[in-house]
């Protein structure tokens, strides 16, 4: 069993998710850029190291957080200084002519300047040791950990109360909960603990944010390690793994894993897989040679070929699907076939059918997301464990020609109930606390916890946080159970009472759920090709089970 979801995550813990690029950094406004399966690469051959004669690189790799200043955190903790939408607001960069905001008058509010963010350096051994792994199951699991978002006041919320912040986009949980969190001391502005919600919020505050925070489990095989040069890595990315860190994943991610068991640091993604897409996948050792594989990905240099297995018999004849796709959802991950949408153009091939199902060599010509699973929705042929585009959810025809009796609402709707109801929500980069903010009405009031109980918890997570200051953080120790966790002295991060998560416990998937039939099997450019073995699955004599 795993402790589920993300707690303060879906509170705060949206503020900001590390990616690859400051650019792209995720604030908390909730938006979620689902994972391409663009630039699939395909890799080197079923055993170890194979040199590689080629040139690569990806633009603007991982940048390091620095340790912020302030109060003392527990082990694991990181601060993440990352500006509001990966840029920093007008008044912490003055354009020219423009006078500089004057600070520490009488009476204003101090606010820290930006920290600035060195490009090109990923993630380090102060982030690795936040936590540790454990293997149960077949699954990779990892232990809870003390964590801070950070944030810069967006633009929208200047002049208005924490509270009101709080009440208008942050509504998984009720508001007695964030007042226990102040109370806790989990919440800082410029560095000092908030004493009260309505503080209103200026241009350029700070917020830092301590969240207690669990992560799903992925499958426990390991990441094969295909190639490896001075320019670039290349590995076999199992199903289930995000490339990098991304919604509610952090260390279960191939940046963090090979980091830590690999002691493979500063990589730059030259592309991305899907979370679910398994396959060859590529970084780069240098800013430098990241950004000349990106020129290559820009004229259309390279060729990448995935295989999948999908419902039913596919045509002999080679199909070229040159549909446009328009993204439904960019929280939920969704994309159709649209006139309004992107151009798009994936040649497929079928290499063999069975009798029920069919494996199609798929060559993507763009790059947009889920390119090639919406267009084998729209050919009536889609992957056939697809839990998103094979799903009953998109009505009789499941998309079939573009076939959709329904809204879009209505099918974010039907796919967020049917993954709801399989506990299966990680499968939409989803946890319970994100349906509040759109999806569904079922916002929990704040008169769920009573003055009593927000004391009771208050009390409870300070007398924890005395203990994890006076121990030594130790993570191979038991999760405690949440009635116990006060009493009992804690030398671990893996229990919090203030935390909703740690009084939830899920059911395990079964680690042939975390597998989709989709495969990243060939990448080639000018000087290299890379390519992974076919899975047990695209043989011809498979059988469903």
């Amino acid at each position: 069993m795993w402790l589920g979801g993300r707690g303060w995550l879906g509170v705060l813990g949206r503020w900001r998710c590390d990616v690859r690029r400051p650019s792209f950094a995720r604030t908390w406004s909730g938006f979620k850029g689902p994972m391409a399966e663009t630039l699939s690469t395909q890799v080197g051959t079923a055993g170890g190291l194979r040199a590689p004669h080629q040139q690569n690189g990806d633009a603007g790799g991982d940048a390091r957080v620095e340790p912020s200043p302030g109060s003392p955190k527990p082990a694991g903790r990181e601060v993440e200084p990352t500006p509001v939408g990966g840029e920093y607001p007008s008044a912490a960069a003055p354009g020219p002519g423009k006078r500089k905001k004057r600070r520490g008058a009488t009476g204003e509010r101090v606010v820290p300047p930006p920290k600035k963010r060195r490009t090109g350096v990923s993630f380090g051994d102060e982030h690795f040791k936040e936590t540790s792994y454990y293997f149960e199951g077949g699954l990779r699991k990892v232990r809870p950990y003390y964590f801070d978002f950070q944030t810069y006041c967006k633009g929208r919320w200047v002049g208005h109360s924490l509270l009101h912040v709080f009440s208008t986009e942050f509504r998984a949980q009720p508001l007695a909960y964030y007042e226990a969190a102040v109370q806790a001391g989990r919440l800082h502005l410029n560095e000092k603990p908030v004493q009260d919600l309505n503080i209103v919020l200026k241009d350029n505050d700070f917020l830092r944010n301590t969240v207690h925070r669990h992560e799903p489990p992925v499958t426990a095989e390991p990441i094969r390690l295909l190639a490896e040069n001075e320019d670039v890595v290349v590995v076999d990315k199992p199903s289930s793994i995000p490339v990098h860190p991304c919604g509610r994943f952090r260390h279960n991610t191939v940046i963090f894993i090979l980091g830590k068991e690999h002691q493979l640091k500063e990589l730059h993604p030259l592309h991305r897989l899907d979370r679910l897409t398994s396959g060859v996948l590529m970084f780069a050792k240098t800013a430098a040679v990241s950004e000349r594989i990106h020129e290559q990905v820009r004229d259309r240099q390279l060729e990448k070929e995935y295989v999948c297995r999908v419902e039913g018999e596919f045509p002999t004849e080679e199909v070229t699907c040159k549909e446009p796709i328009l993204v439904v959802s960019y929280k939920v991950g969704v994309c159709r076939v649209d006139t309004r949408g992107k151009p798009c153009e994936t040649v497929f091939q079928r290499l063999s059918y069975n009798g029920q199902s069919s494996v199609v060599r798929c060559r993507p010509l763009t790059g947009r997301t889920h390119q090639i699973r919406v267009h084998l929705q729209f050919l009536g042929h889609p992957i056939l464990n697809d839990p998103i585009y094979n799903s009953v959810a998109w009505g009789p025809s499941r998309g079939r020609g573009g076939r959709i009796p329904k809204t879009d609402e209505e099918l974010l709707r039907d796919l967020v109930a049917e993954h709801q109801a399989k506990q299966s929500l990680d499968v939409l980069d989803l946890c319970e606390g994100d349906l509040s903010s759109g999806l569904t009405d079922s916002t929990a009031p704040s008169s769920e916890l009573g003055k009593d109980s927000l004391e009771e918890l208050a009390a409870a997570a300070q007398k924890m946080e005395e203990v994890a200051e006076a121990a030594p953080q130790k993570l191979d120790t038991i999760a405690l159970a949440p009635e116990k966790a006060v009493e009992t002295d804690v030398t671990n991060q893996e229990a919090d009472s203030l935390c909703a998560e740690c009084r939830l416990v899920r059911q395990d998937p079964l680690p042939k759920d975390l597998v989709m039939f989709l495969h990243a099997l060939r990448y080639k450019g000018p000087g290299f090709e890379y390519f992974s073995p076919m899975p047990a699955w695209a043989q011809d004599d498979w059988q469903k089970d």
